[in-house]
């Protein structure tokens, strides 16, 4: 799992429920997460590098969003986005559903209407109507389903190439060689569909890794040194560049918004 941002709301409660797509989605879309949160006061986001590209509706203000892939955090304060649904796309799902490169999204944010047109509109109308998250996440499977164009022409070598680097702990010299490419034909591929270098791809999925590790109730920064860095100073300097925070300050926030999140899967 990959975390898009970090909230911070103040005196207020950030509920977070999760939901996986149509089993005939999954190549495309990476899951579903629905968010709410209460109280009046703004809220902070600090948006974490990531692989994913990230599609965020508000069913209560007029924000639809889509997130690129990067390899930088951003800090987005006051968020507009406080209460509505977030859907991580594949490189192919981007293609498939949006119809452009992953590509051409790399480290950036645009108004999904520029994307979907009318669409756009439309998808939060229906989001906005459905009385529960489980009757959300049947919309956005239904929608998808009714977009879906696989894309005619796609680098199955990438797409296998990043899939991998996801999960396994690969050098990316090791991993063209195993793939029987150069490195330089990953790279390419990897600006091309993905936005990202498959070095930075490799090094996001770490980062993503620790933080999930951090936030687990009996965390320790040890198990985030184990996600893939070398020792405590490798981490920290990995922390500090991809969060703007110590490994310590970055643990004790993981674990407050953890206390104070009701993250749970939809009903």
């Amino acid at each position: 799992m990959q975390i898009h941002s970090m909230a911070d709301a103040g005196p207020g409660r950030c509920e977070a429920v999760t939901g996986r797509p149509h089993p005939r989605l999954r190549p495309y879309v990476v899951g579903y997460s629905g968010f709410r949160t209460t109280g009046d006061g703004p809220v902070r986001r600090t948006i974490l590098p990531l692989n994913f590209t990230t599609l965020i509706v508000d069913v209560a203000r007029p924000v639809r969003l889509v997130t690129g892939p990067r390899g930088t955090p951003v800090l987005d304060d006051p968020a507009p986005w406080r209460h509505g649904v977030t859907v991580g796309l594949t490189p192919v799902g981007v293609a498939a559903l949006l119809g452009v490169p992953m590509g051409e999204l790399g480290g950036a944010t645009v108004d999904l209407a520029d994307l979907l047109g009318d669409r756009a509109e439309l998808l939060a109308e229906r989001l906005g109507e459905a009385p529960h998250w489980r009757a959300r996440f049947a919309v956005l499977d239904e929608s998808f389903t009714a977009w879906l164009r696989p894309p005619r022409r796609t680098d199955d070598l990438v797409t296998h190439a990043w899939r991998r680097l996801q999960s396994e702990r690969l050098l990316v010299g090791g991993l063209a060689a195993e793939l029987g490419v150069s490195r330089r034909r990953l790279e390419v591929g990897f600006r091309r569909h993905v936005g990202l270098t498959p070095k930075t791809v490799a090094r996001v999925a770490r980062f993503q890794r620790a933080v999930w590790a951090l936030s687990a109730p009996a965390a320790t920064l040890g198990a985030a040194v184990a996600c893939g860095y070398a020792d405590q100073p490798h981490l920290t300097r990995e922390v500090r560049a991809m969060s703007g925070m110590t490994p310590v300050a970055l643990f004790a926030f993981v674990q407050d918004i953890a206390r104070r999140r009701d993250y749970r899967p939809a009903p």
